[in-house]
């Protein structure tokens, strides 16, 4: 990387501790209380490329034994050479090798029974993979989807902008090879949820 490629990287967390701590909570939250859209505050100057939460959750997981992969729009991005300056993680080619996955808004999300889904005896060595969207409501109404699970009471709506339409039957097999399986979080420039493996969607369009 030249001096001026390093001039054009934006910086990090003011103050590198402080500022993973509150995302990494963020995260927590989001996927304790799956279908809860969850604000991600941050003081990071963000890469041009790529939604901001899913950028910093990035910045807050990552570091230089860690693989990520990313989709055709983030590839060779300055997303990527901001995530590789800040963290040290290695960017892969393929997404079944990787351990954190990134899908930039409008990319094709990879098949996620292609995705590493751990084992029985070790399900914690599957992917967790971040989804941008363009909007998140946590709301009823026509298309919502209807969430249940652990950490949801009884039921919750989400309404999602810009998914795949038969992305509920996808998660539908990754919920189905529980304890092994993929966690998700669906991302918007300000907002995660959080979708672990334990999540039930139910699809109004194929009820």
């Amino acid at each position: 990387m030249n001096d001026h490629e390093l001039a054009a990287i934006g910086a990090g967390f003011g103050h590198e501790a402080f500022g993973s701590q509150v995302v990494f909570r963020a995260a927590l939250q989001a996927l304790s209380h799956p279908g809860r859209p969850v604000c991600v505050a941050h003081d990071a100057e963000l890469p041009k490329h790529g939604h901001g939460a899913a950028a910093v959750l990035w910045l807050a997981l990552l570091d230089a034994d860690c693989s990520l992969w990313l989709s055709p729009s983030l590839a060779g991005s300055d997303a990527a050479a901001w995530l590789r300056f800040h963290t040290g993680c290695r960017i892969v080619t393929d997404a079944a090798q990787a351990q954190f996955v990134w899908v930039g808004q409008g990319d094709t999300p990879p098949a996620l029974d292609r995705l590493r889904r751990g084992s029985d005896a070790y399900p914690d060595q599957s992917a967790t993979c971040v989804i941008e969207v363009a909007q998140l409501d946590a709301v009823e109404g026509f298309g919502a989807w209807t969430l249940s699970g652990p950490g949801i009471r009884e039921r919750a709506s989400l309404q999602v902008t810009g998914l795949p339409d038969d992305f509920p039957a996808l998660w539908a097999d990754n919920h189905a090879a529980f304890p092994r399986g993929v966690d998700l979080f669906l991302g918007t420039a300000t907002h995660l949820v959080g979708l672990p493996r334990t999540t039930r969607i139910n699809n109004p369009r194929e009820a």
